[in-house]
Order: structure tokens, then C-alpha cells, then sequence
């Protein structure tokens, strides 16, 4: 495991000395390289992560965010990468507040698109320069963003087409209950009643 740590802090020095302007800090977390850098650096560190021969992290695995509601710069930007010839992972953190956009990287790598519009639908992250920042997972007409923690889990509605009446149709959100009845009595003392497909025990 160590001699993984040791690639790690190498590249985490290549970097840090080649493109030390760009990255505010960078540090071993969870056994990858995490770095963070400012929303104005992002296109051109990814640039160089992805061209420069020591690094070669030419896929892009994942864009998610991180909401922090109680904190100025309210949301994380996690870009996750890979090099498949370093066999090497890296995560770069952008701190992004509420109003505030960050940089498309679809002109770095594509296949961010469908990211950043996730971000965008989930959390309403804004990204400048995107080619089509439109909602993807949730439906037309949508208010709010469903995984920022202050999103209120009530008072919304589902969308469905019903075949019978060919058209879209809207109801409210109806959370059951009748399954969360827990007896929470201990599986070595027994039960006090008989459980299911146990009748013809007794």
C-alpha cells in the first residue's frame, strides 16, 4: 500500500511543481490524490491533467456535487479522473457558491455533458459554456433540485402517462408506511407471535 501512497505523492508533487498557479492545494484522501483548485482554473488543470504525458488521465469518470448549505461557497464540484496507462485516480474539488457558475470542461472531455447536466438538475449548479444545460433526470416543469439538503421531501407531485386516458398525469406524492412496523424484539429470545410460513411447526 505504501508504494501506492508513494506514486501518489510524486504525481501529487509533478503536479503541485509543474501547476502550482492553478491548484490551491493537493493531498492524499481515502487513498486517491485530491486536489482543489478555483472555479476559473478548472478547464485549463483538466487540460493539462489530461494532454501532459505524466499524467495522462484522458477518462473521465464522474462531475458530482456536494451541498454544504451552512458554508458561504455552499456546493463542492468533484471531478473524479483515470489514467489507464499511470493506473492512477485523481479527484479535483472546486468549492462553487450558490449563484456562482463554474466552467463547462465538455470542450476537455464530452463526455461531461450528461455530468454537468446531472449537477445541474440535482443540485442547480450552473456551468458556463455547456451546450445544452437543461434538466436530465427529473421532468419538464420541475421546481427545485432534489438532493440539496434543505429540498423539502413534501408537498411535491409525480408524473406518470396513463395508457388509459394517453396522456401525462400528475399526483400527489403518497409516502407509505404500513411496511415500517418494526417489533424490534431479539432474534435469540423469539418471537411472540408466529411468523409467517411457521404454523405447522407448532
Amino acid at each position: 500500500m505504501d508504494h501506492l501512497n508513494d506514486g501518489l505523492r510524486d504525481l501529487s508533487a509533478y503536479i503541485t511543481e509543474e501547476k502550482g498557479d492553478l491548484i490551491d492545494s493537493a493531498g492524499i484522501t481515502f487513498g486517491e490524490l485530491t486536489v482543489t483548485a478555483s472555479a476559473t482554473s478548472i478547464v485549463p488543470l483538466l487540460t493539462f491533467l489530461r494532454d501532459d504525458p505524466q499524467c495522462q488521465f484522458v477518462n473521465i469518470i464522474d462531475i458530482c456535487g456536494v451541498d454544504w448549505p451552512g458554508r458561504a461557497q455552499r456546493f463542492d464540484v468533484v471531478y473524479h479522473l483515470l489514467s489507464p496507462r499511470q493506473n492512477s485516480r485523481i479527484r479535483i474539488k472546486v468549492a462553487a457558491g450558490e449563484d456562482e457558475p463554474i466552467p463547462s470542461v465538455c470542450g476537455v472531455f464530452p463526455g461531461a455533458d450528461w455530468f454537468e447536466r446531472e449537477a445541474y438538475d440535482l443540485y442547480g449548479i450552473l456551468f458556463t459554456g455547456h451546450p445544452d444545460l437543461r434538466r436530465i433526470l427529473t421532468d419538464y416543469g420541475f421546481e427545485g433540485h432534489p438532493l440539496r439538503k434543505d429540498f423539502p421531501l413534501t408537498g411535491f407531485v409525480e408524473v406518470r402517462y396513463d395508457d388509459e386516458m394517453k396522456r401525462v398525469v400528475y399526483d400527489p406524492v403518497d409516502l407509505r408506511q404500513e411496511y415500517r412496523d418494526f417489533d424490534f424484539l431479539s432474534p435469540w429470545e423469539g418471537t411472540d407471535y408466529v411468523l409467517p410460513g411457521d404454523e405447522k411447526k407448532s
